[in-house]
């Protein structure tokens, strides 16, 4: 059998049967330590910086082991990747055919019972619940779509709706299509034998190597809701790329989360099944639910977004309080009934509700209490402070191997911020620098004499720094904002001064979808993007077409925000120190993904700008520049616009 040292050598099974293959030292070592663990059935966190080629580095040893494996994913578009392209071409390559299987969440897979059924419920529920924002009733785009989905259900086999071309996960004919665990039917569906999640669900179960999201993993691991834990209790490893996400998304779901369009859905099906069989006593405590949640949602702020959700004898708290006490009663009521009856999966959902709702309004001080203000609604949620003991706890019940990779774990040599919040302390770590020459491939321009970003006039300086670096690369520029509000203002800004002649296509976060704008801007090739939080990790754009990254400030997360602001207030009550332990660190691993953005391959050429002057002012401005690869560093204008202009690719000239 071959080594690894031979598969990914010169000459290789690799190297023969992929043309963009490259042989790296880099990869052959992480593949080798991965491995390793995999035998062992140890946990490892590996950070394999940009370009390591980390996918194939644990895809080989994962196939070669002979192990039954999980594989999971941040985006379901890297799922898709793994599964249709990457996993095929290494299997080939190595003439290792192993039983693969995709699993998602039973929100991705079409229902065949809805499909029927879809576009024919508009009936309100009890009349419109007056102060809620209204379901889009009426609003339906069945005709063009729905049409597409049912020629499109004839054929499919899996039923993924990823395979709709032009169908995204915000339509609304999504919901129509899809089932829930609320309103799936079980066992008592017509259409079982047909059921793309159960097939999905046994494929998996047959499988060597499952690739699955996040979302999934830690929904079954948290919750358990979503019926896979045979195949996490087989497996003999579970690998868990884009790892750097596994923290906020495990206090997530180790939370508890209550939305009013969930107790809206419960109520819709309980008047539906009502209507055959009328109770009144179960009708009086569904009418007393209702009631209760317009209770709740007069005292939810009008303004969208998050807000944190203080003290236990405000408006709000005494009606979420109401809210529990009326799902309890309806629970109870439900729960009476025979169990036979379609009344009976009702109870179970109240009771979840129940449970999730008297945990957010319990003062008991585990995590931070936040209500959102949404386009349709609300949700109230409860996110705790520390996840570390519970998560350890579920990686010590499986006898196997825990792989976490990403490029952004550590800071410099030090994992400590990542495997602390998981519990992970007795972890072993490696970290892998990347291969690329970011000495001489790239340059780190830190402008001098901008204002503090606090004052008022910070984005407006920005701008006026970015504009003749964006001129000098002829285009190709992300520029990263940390807050919508600098966005916004921003994108204003750069219309202004281009208002006569716009020398480069502008590409604006919140103008089109994030897919569409990335693919237009590749293909432009000098164009400028303006976004936030959603480019600064996740987004590959190799070759010429980005040659320029402008960073606004510092990625500090606002303190503003309820769960930010309840770790500082944690942390203080514990004695510990929330800017080094948890401000710095999280805003430095942001940083990092940020300026990860430019260099993507041996062929890339660029600059990243930082444009706040705490990077140098600061003390703590070295532990955002140990975060950064080794680039090149200067403070001179004229030295970063004569390298952009060395390396700008044949755009129009600036005006």
């Amino acid at each position: 059998m071959l080594e690894l040292e031979d598969i990914f050598g010169h000459g290789g099974p690799l190297e023969r049967a992929l043309p963009d293959f490259r042989v790296r030292r880099q990869q052959l070592r992480m593949a080798e330590r991965v491995a390793a663990s995999i035998a062992a059935r140890e946990s490892l966190a590996v950070e394999a910086g940009t370009g390591t080629g980390k996918t194939f580095a644990y895809l080989v040893p994962a196939l070669l082991s002979g192990a039954r494996v999980l594989i999971s994913t941040g985006t379901r578009t890297l799922q898709d990747q793994l599964f249709s392209k990457d996993l095929p071409l290494v299997a080939a390559a190595l003439g290792r055919p192993a039983r693969v299987a995709l699993l998602k969440g039973r929100a991705n897979y079409l229902c065949r019972y809805r499909l029927e059924r879809a576009g024919t419920d508009t009936e309100p529920l009890f009349g419109d619940l007056d102060g809620l924002p209204a379901p889009a009733r009426g609003r339906r785009r069945p005709d063009r779509m729905l049409g597409r989905i049912r020629g499109w259900a004839l054929t499919t086999r899996s039923g993924d709706l990823a395979e709709l071309r032009g169908l995204s996960d915000d339509d609304p004919v999504w919901s129509q299509v899809t089932s829930t665990r609320e309103n799936c039917l079980g066992n008592r569906c017509p259409d079982l034998a047909r059921c793309h999640v159960a097939s999905a669900r046994r494929a998996a179960l047959e499988a060597d190597i499952v690739i699955v999201n996040h979302h999934l993993l830690l929904a079954d691991l948290a919750l358990k809701e979503d019926g896979f834990g045979d195949i996490l209790g087989s497996a003999d490893a579970i690998i868990l790329d884009e790892a750097h996400q596994i923290p906020d998304l495990a206090t997530q779901f180790f939370g508890a989360t209550v939305g009013s369009r969930r107790i809206e859905g419960l109520l819709k099906d309980l008047h539906t099944e009502l209507e055959r069989n009328p109770l009144a006593e179960v009708a009086e405590a569904a009418r007393a639910t209702r009631e209760s949640l317009h209770h709740v949602s007069a005292c939810v702020p009008t303004r969208p977004g998050r807000m944190a959700w203080t003290g236990t004898r405000s408006p709000l708290s005494l009606a979420a309080e109401e809210l529990a006490d009326s799902l309890h009663l309806l629970h109870a009521r439900l729960e009476a009934l025979d169990a036979q009856s379609p009344l009976a999966q009702l109870g179970a959902r109240a009771g979840d509700l129940v449970a999730s709702l008297e945990r957010i309004v319990a003062d008991d001080m585990e995590g931070a209490r936040a209500v959102e203000t949404l386009q349709r609604g609300f949700t109230l949620s409860l996110m705790p402070f520390d996840i570390s003991t519970r998560f350890q706890s579920l990686l010590s019940a499986r006898r196997c191997a825990w792989i976490f990779t990403s490029a952004t774990l550590s800071l410099g040599e030090d994992f400590t911020h990542f495997t602390g919040r998981l519990g992970l302390g007795e972890t072993a770590t490696l970290k892998i620098d990347s291969p690329f020459d970011y000495e001489r491939q790239s340059l780190l321009y830190l402008p001098a004499g901008l204002p503090e970003p606090a004052t008022s006039g910070y984005v407006a300086a920005v701008m006026q720094t970015a504009v003749p670096l964006i001129e000098a690369s002829r285009g190709g520029a992300f520029v990263l904002f940390t807050s919508h509000r600098a966005l916004a203002q921003g994108a204003a800004l750069l219309r202004e001064r281009w208002q006569t002649s716009t020398p480069y296509r502008l590409y604006v976060q919140g103008e089109a979808p994030r897919e569409r704008l990335l693919k237009e801007f590749r293909e432009d090739g000098n164009g400028v993007l303006l976004g936030t939080t959603s480019f600064w990790e996740g987004v590959d754009v190799k070759g010429e077409a980005l040659r320029l990254v402008v960073i606004e400030k510092l990625p500090f997360a606002s303190p503003d925000d309820p769960l930010v602001r309840a770790r500082i207030e944690h942390l203080q009550a514990t004695g510990r120190n929330p800017f080094r332990d948890y401000q710095l660190p999280e805003a430095a691993l942001a940083l990092k993904q940020g300026a990860g953005r430019l260099i993507r391959s041996e062929e890339d050429y660029g600059t990243v700008v930082i444009c706040d002057p705490r990077m140098t002012a600061r003390g703590y401005g070295r532990v955002f520049a140990a975060a950064l690869p080794a680039m090149s560093v200067t403070r001179d204008q004229d030295e970063a616009l004569r390298f952009l202009r060395r390396h700008a690719c044949g755009g129009p000239s600036a005006p």
